[in-house]
This record gives structure tokens, sequence and C-alpha cells, in this order.
């Protein structure tokens, strides 16, 4: 589980940051002040920083050069900020940031930077699969709900992870059949499907990005999440 800071004067999207972030099994430590954060990073390293640039006690670039003065290049950083001019994203890049994104943002696409951050600094251990408040760890075979670990069987497991695999697509009912059942040599009729996905939705506590294409097949869509 990556520890992030975040440091943010907006409890609001603070909260929801931190809320859809600890969905994704991230361990997320919220800060108001400047002074606060810099009293933590003196205890301990988290795995990535997150910070907006204007603050009650400070600003977002005077802590990104002290950071880089403790850590040096160790910590990864991203802005998350209203001020999206041209010089300020140049200033951000120079004062030791890693990433910059201005506000309003899509919390998806704050997600994926996050991870490309992670992986670039070689903390991004898992292979995992999300849509809305699902997680499907394809290295621990493992299904999480809002941080509820499912118990699913193999073709409840197989038929999730082939829509967690196309999310944004519809799979046709042809399609799940072969490869979830027919791959491995068990010729299942269609109403096998109909169960195995009824059974899912249930464990699953009826999820509302699990849709129904009606006559064709199933689709898992992300929601919008912004602010």
């Amino acid at each position: 589980m990556a520890a992030v800071y975040y440091v943010e004067d907006d409890p609001d999207i603070a909260e929801n940051v931190k809320t859809y972030l600890e969905i994704r099994q991230m361990e997320v430590s919220l800060f108001y002040r400047i002074a606060d954060v810099k009293q933590a990073l003196q205890r301990e390293r988290p795995a990535l920083l997150l910070v907006d640039w204007n603050m009650p006690d400070g600003s977002g670039d005077e802590l990104c050069r002290w950071i880089r003065r403790l850590w040096g290049s160790q910590l990864p950083i991203l802005y998350l900020t209203v001020r999206g001019e041209t010089a300020d994203i140049v200033q951000g890049f120079q004062d030791g940031a890693d990433d910059y994104v201005v506000k309003p943002f899509e919390l998806e696409v704050l997600y994926s930077r996050i991870l490309a951050l992670l992986r670039r600094s070689g903390q991004a251990k898992e292979p995992r699969l999300f849509c809305d408040h699902l997680l499907l760890d394809t290295d621990k075979k493992s299904v999480f709900c809002e941080r509820e670990e499912i118990r699913l069987s193999q073709p409840e497991y197989q038929l999730l992870l082939l829509l967690m695999e196309n999310k944004g697509k519809t799979v046709t009912r042809r399609q799940l059949l072969e490869q979830v059942w027919d791959s491995n040599g068990n010729y299942v009729n269609d109403n096998t499907l109909t169960v195995t996905m009824k059974r899912l939705r249930e464990k699953l506590h009826n999820p509302a990005c699990l849709k129904t294409v009606r006559s064709f097949g199933y689709r898992l869509e992300e929601s919008v999440w912004q602010r």
C-alpha cells in the first residue's frame, strides 16, 4: 500500500482525493499546513507527495525546494493547483516537481499520473485494475469492493477480469462464454453465463459501473469522478 502525503488547504478537495485514492488501496495522510508536513517528512519519507501551491502558512514552491534539499530526487512530487499559467508550470518544475496537474481535474487522470510517478520511482509493485469502487489485483488474484475483500469463484473472477481488461468496451456474451469457459475445455450453455453474472453482481453489491448491454453482452464503465 503506497503512502501518499497530500498538502492541501481546501478540506473538500482533500477529502475527495483521499477517499478516491484509499478505495484504490493507497494510504493518504492529509496536511493543511506546510509546517505540519515538514515535521512529518523529517520522521519518514512517503512514496509520493501531492502539494497545492497556495497554503495558509507558505507556498508549495518553497516546500518543493525544501524537500529537494532534504531528500534530493528520492521523493516524487506532484503539484495540484489552480495556477495553470505557463510561467507557473515552468516554475513548478524548476522548483523540483515531477508532475503538474491543474485544478479542476478528473480523479481517474490524477490516479494514472500517480501510478506513472510510482512506476518511475520503482514503487508501483502490483498490477491492479479498477472500476469505480472495484479493485482487482491480478498478482494476488483478489477482488475488493470499497476495501472489502470479495470471495469469488474461478468463473466469477475470470468474468470480472475479462470485463476489467476491456473497461469501457462491450464484451459480447459469445466472447465471455468462449474465453471464460471454452478456453478451459468447459463447454456450457448460455444460461450458465446469466447465472454466473447474477451471482457476481450480488457479491459485488450490484455495482452501477457493471452494465448490461441488451441483446449483446456486458460492459464495465467508469463513473466520472472529478473536482
